[in-house]
C-alpha cells in the first residue's frame, strides 16, 4: 500500500521474472532431471539416407548388449499406435501420407527413426544402437521444391500420386490491369533457406505407462500439455482421462516445442508395450536432424506503383518445400498461407494476386516457429517498398507514410484476407523515426559513403496476428484448444494459489499473470503462488503459442481475480456486518474503501471461511475458489503491429556485414510488464538478425544435413549483437477488458524485414541486389561481383 493509502498498481510495472532466483541457483527441474523407478533410456537408430528402402534389419547383437532391455522396430511400434496424418480438413486438396512413429519400409528423410533401443542407461542404449545392422536400398532424393514438382518427378509417397502437398491462390480486384498500367513495376526474388529453433534445452520426454490401470503419465518439454494429452490418448487408444501430461521447467520453445513429433509418439508407444517408464532426451545432433525446421521458400514478388507514388497492386508467388509429411495438428502449409495472407497488409492497395504451393521433399518436416510465415511476408513487402522508394527517388519513410492504410479506413480486411482493427502504423513509424534519430543517421550515411564507408538503414513495418481463436483452428478439425483458463484459491493462510493453463518457456508469462491477479485482487505479488503445466490439475487450455499468454491467459486471470475478489468481499461483509460496497482489498487486508482503515486480514477471513462456518449466516455459501476461462468465439485473432529499423555496415572487400544498431517500436495493446515485453522483443530481434545474416541448415545433393553441430551452424553471439532500443505505442484490444494483444513473435517478424532492407540499402551504391538468405560473405561478394562499380556520390 502506498503512503496515501491507495493500492499499489502492478499492471504496467516492470517486474523481474519471479522464477529467476530459483533457476539461477540451479533449482530448475527439467525433464532430463527427472528419474523414475524402473526407468529405461531410449536411443534411436536413425536413417543415414534421405530416401531409402529398408531391406533388412538385424537387431540380434543389440538385444544381447549390456544393459539392453528391449529393441523395437518400426513395425512393432506401428502395432501399438495409429499413424499421424497432417491434413487440414478445411483446406481443399491438402494431402499427406500417414506417418508411423518410426519408418517401417522406407525412410524418407535423413534422421528419421528406424529402430528404438531401450537400456538401463543412455550410454548403453547408444552403444547397443551402433550394433543394429540395417541393409539399405538407397533411392533418389528430392531436396528442393522445384525438383519435387517438376513433370515426371517420382512421388515420395506413391499413394499420393505426386509431391504437391497443397496449393492455394488469392485474387482480389484486377491486379493484371494494375500491373499493365503501372508507372513502375518492382520485382524481386527471395530465397529463404532452412533454419531450426535452437532451444537451449533440447526436446525430451518420459512416458510412464501403468498397465494395471491403463494410465499414461508423460513428463514432456512441450508448450501445450492438453494438446499432447489428446494426441497420446487418440493414437495409443488410452482413455483421455487416464492420460496426464506434465510440463516441468522448459528451456525455450519458440514454437519448436508446439509441434507434434512422430518419435515422441514412439517413446510413448514403447512405454505402453514395455510397461515401464521410458526416457528420451535428444542430444544436439538429434535436435538438428529431428527438430522441426522452418523456411525453405522461394518467393517471386512484384509491386505496382502509380505515377504519384502509390502502391496499386502486389503479386506474390511462393514455393515451399515442407518436408516428407504434413505436420500433424500444426500443419506445415501454415508458413505459405501466412505469407500470402499477411504480405503488404500495412499498405492501402486493393488489387492482389498471391499463390502458395507446398512440395513434399526428402527432408525433415517444416513446423511452427516464432511468427510462422509472417516474417517472410514482412521481408517481401518491405524490400519491395524500399526498392520502390529508390525508383521514385523518395525517402523510404516518406514512401511508407503515404502508402499506409489510414486510420479512418479501419476496421478493414486486406486483399490478402487479414483483418485489421486497432492497428497504429503511422504512430509506430513516427515513434521509430524519433527513437533512432532517423534524419541524423541518413545524413551520416551520405557523408560516410563519400569516404568509402557503406552503411545501410532499413525500416520495416509489420503486423502480428496473435492469440488465434476458434475461427482459425476450428474448421481444420484439429483438436487444438484456443481457450485458456485460470483457477484462483484463497488459502486459509490468506495466500492465493493461481493455477493457469498457460505454460512458460522463459517469456515471463507467469509473472505477468501474477501481476494481473495481484493488481485486481489487491494483494502483494509475493502472496501469490503460481502453478501450471499439469493437465490433471490445470484448467483446460491451449498453453503457450501465438503470443496468447497475456491476451488469452491474462484475460482469464482478470476474470477469475474479479470473481474471487467479489466472493472475498461478500464473506468479509458477512463476517463484519458491513455493506460490501464499503469494503476493498489492499495489500492483503480487507479495508474500509473510503478511509483505508483495516477491517480484517485475509488470513483471518480465510480461517473463518474454511474452519468456522458455524459463525456465518445459515444460508451463506463460502466460495473461495473460482475458475474462469477466456475465448472469443468469433475472433480469428487479435492484431498487433509495429515498426523496426536496423543500421548495418557493409565491408565490400570481405562481404562481412556488421549490425551497428537496432530499434523497435511495438504496439502489443496494453503492456502488462514493460520489462518482460522489452526482453521478448529483444530476444526475437536477435533471432531475426540470425535468420537473415547467419543461420542455415546446409544440405548436400543427396539430402544429407552437412552442418548438424553448433560448430558448423552459425547462430548469433552476444558480442556480435548491437544495442537494441525498444519503445511502445499502446492501442488496447477493444474486444477484451484487459486490452493486451500479445508480443512474443513481434521481434522476429520485424527484425527480418528491417535487417534485409538495411542490407539492401547498403548495397545500393554498387547497384547490387541480394536475394538469398542468409547473407553470408560469399553471397554478398557474389552480389557485388554481379553488379556494376560504385556510383559516384553527388
Amino acid at each position: 500500500m502506498s503512503a496515501n493509502g491507495e493500492a499499489q498498481a502492478y499492471i504496467g510495472r516492470g517486474v523481474p521474472r519471479r522464477e529467476l532466483r530459483r533457476l539461477m541457483h540451479g533449482r530448475g527441474r527439467y525433464v532430463a532431471d527427472i528419474k523414475l523407478p524402473r526407468m529405461v533410456h531410449l536411443a534411436f537408430v536413425r536413417s543415414p539416407h534421405a530416401h531409402a528402402k529398408i531391406v533388412t534389419i538385424d537387431v540380434r547383437s543389440a538385444r544381447v548388449a549390456p544393459g539392453v532391455v528391449r529393441v523395437f522396430t518400426g513395425t512393432e511400434l506401428a502395432s501399438a499406435s495409429t499413424p499421424l496424418v497432417g491434413i487440414a480438413r478445411h483446406r481443399q486438396g491438402h494431402k499427406s501420407a500417414p506417418q508411423t512413429p518410426m519408418a517401417v519400409s522406407t525412410a524418407v528423410w535423413q534422421g528419421q527413426p528406424v529402430v528404438a533401443v531401450l537400456a538401463a542407461s543412455r550410454a548403453e542404449a547408444e552403444d547397443a544402437a551402433e550394433l543394429v545392422s540395417i541393409e539399405w536400398q538407397e533411392l533418389p532424393a528430392l531436396v528442393d521444391g522445384e525438383s519435387a514438382l517438376a513433370p515426371g518427378a517420382p512421388p515420395i509417397h506413391e499413394s499420393l500420386g505426386d509431391n504437391l502437398a497443397f496449393a492455394h491462390t488469392i485474387v482480389a480486384g484486377d491486379p493484371g490491369k494494375q500491373f499493365a498500367t503501372a508507372a513502375h513495376v518492382i520485382e524481386h526474388v527471395f530465397k529463404f533457406e532452412r533454419q531450426t529453433g535452437l532451444t537451449l534445452e533440447p526436446r525430451g520426454l518420459i512416458a510412464d505407462y501403468d498397465p494395471s490401470g491403463d494410465t499414461l503419465t508423460v513428463y514432456h518439454s512441450h508448450q501445450s500439455p492438453f494438446q499432447m494429452q489428446d494426441l497420446f490418448s487418440r493414437h495409443l487408444g488410452i482413455p483421455e482421462h487416464k492420460v496426464r501430461v506434465i510440463t516441468p521447467d522448459i528451456g525455450g520453445g519458440f514454437g519448436i516445442k508446439i509441434n507434434v513429433y512422430a518419435e515422441e509418439l514412439a517413446v510413448a508407444a514403447a512405454a505402453k508395450l514395455l510397461g515401464r517408464p521410458v526416457k528420451f532426451i535428444a542430444d544436439r545432433l538429434e535436435s538438428f536432424l529431428s527438430d522441426a525446421h522452418v523456411r525453405d521458400h522461394t518467393v517471386t514478388a512484384r509491386m505496382a506503383i502509380s505515377a504519384d507514388g502509390c502502391i496499386t497492386a502486389m503479386d506474390v508467388d511462393d514455393l515451399a518445400a515442407v518436408g516428407a509429411y504434413g505436420m500433424p495438428l500444426r500443419f506445415n502449409l501454415a508458413e505459405g498461407m501466412m505469407l500470402i495472407t499477411m504480405a503488404g497488409a500495412p499498405y492501402a492497395f486493393s488489387d492482389y494476386r498471391a499463390r502458395t504451393r507446398d512440395a513434399y521433399v526428402n527432408k525433415n518436416l517444416i513446423g511452427m516457429y516464432r511468427g510462422v510465415g509472417i516474417p517472410l511476408a514482412c521481408v517481401v513487402a518491405e524490400v519491395l517498398a524500399d526498392l520502390a522508394s529508390e525508383r521514385l527517388g523518395e525517402d523510404p519513410v516518406a514512401f511508407r507514410r503515404r502508402n499506409f492504410r489510414p486510420r479512418e479506413s479501419l476496421p478493414c480486411t486486406t486483399p490478402g484476407g487479414s483483418r485489421l482493427t486497432s492497428v497504429s502504423f503511422h504512430a509506430c513509424l513516427d515513434r521509430l523515426v524519433e527513437l533512432m534519430d532517423y534524419e541524423r543517421l541518413r545524413e551520416e550515411q551520405a557523408q560516410l559513403r563519400k569516404c568509402g564507408v557503406y552503411r545501410g538503414i532499413g525500416v520495416a513495418s509489420f503486423i502480428e496476428a496473435t492469440a488465434y481463436g476458434p475461427p482459425y483452428y476450428g474448421p481444420s478439425q484439429a483438436p487444438i484448444s484456443v481457450q485458456d483458463g485460470c483457477t484462483l484459491r484463497l488459502e486459509p493462510s490468506g495466500m492465493v494459489r493461481c493455477i493457469t493453463s498457460i505454460t512458460d518457456q522463459g517469456q515471463g508469462t507467469w509473472t505477468g499473470l501474477t501481476q494481473i491477479v495481484a493488481d485486481t485482487l489487491g494483494v502483494p505479488l509475493e502472496h501469490i503462488d503460481m502453478m501450471a503445466g499439469d493437465s490433471a490439475i490445470s484448467p483446460y487450455g491451449g498453453g503457450a503459442w501465438a503470443s496468447r499468454g497475456m491476451a488469452v491467459g491474462g484475460e482469464a486471470a482478470l476474470k477469475a481475480a474479479r470473481a474471487l475478489k467479489a466472493n472475498i468481499l461478500a464473506l468479509a461483509g458477512a463476517i463484519t456486518q458491513t455493506p460490501v460496497d464499503r469494503l476493498d482489498i489492499r495489500a492483503g487486508h480487507i479495508v474500509n474503501a473510503r478511509t483505508a482503515a483495516q477491517v480484517i486480514s485475509l488470513a483471518d477471513l480465510g480461517r473463518i471461511g474454511y474452519f468456522r462456518q458455524d459463525t456465518l449466516p445459515r444460508d451463506f455459501s463460502v466460495q473461495l475458489q473460482v475458475t474462469y476461462s477466456h475465448v472469443d468465439n468469433h475472433m480469428p485473432y487479435y492484431m498487433a503491429n509495429g515498426a523496426q529499423a536496423c543500421h548495418v555496415e557493409l565491408d565490400p572487400e570481405t562481404g562481412f556485414i556488421s549490425v551497428l544498431g537496432h530499434w523497435a517500436v511495438d504496439d502489443c495493446g496494453r503492456v502488462i510488464n514493460p520489462l518482460q515485453v522489452d526482453e521478448q522483443v529483444r530476444g526475437g530481434i536477435v533471432q531475426g538478425i540470425g535468420a537473415v545474416l547467419l543461420e542455415e541448415c546446409l544440405y548436400g545433393e543427396n539430402g544429407s544435413l552437412l552442418n548438424g553441430t553448433m560448430a558448423d551452424y552459425l547462430a548469433p553471439m552476444a558480442g556480435e549483437m548491437p544495442d537494441i532500443h525498444v519503445a511502445h505505442v499502446e492501442t488496447p484490444e477493444t474486444t477484451t477488458e484487459l486490452g493486451a494483444k500479445g508480443v512474443g513473435e513481434a521481434g522476429l517478424i520485424g527484425a527480418m524485414g528491417a535487417v534485409w532492407v538495411a542490407v539492401t540499402d547498403a548495397l545500393k551504391p554498387f547497384g547490387a541486389r541480394i536475394s538469398h538468405q542468409p547473407f553470408t560473405p560469399e553471397r554478398v561478394l557474389e552480389a557485388l561481383k554481379a553488379a556494376r562499380p560504385p556510383r559516384p556520390e553527388p
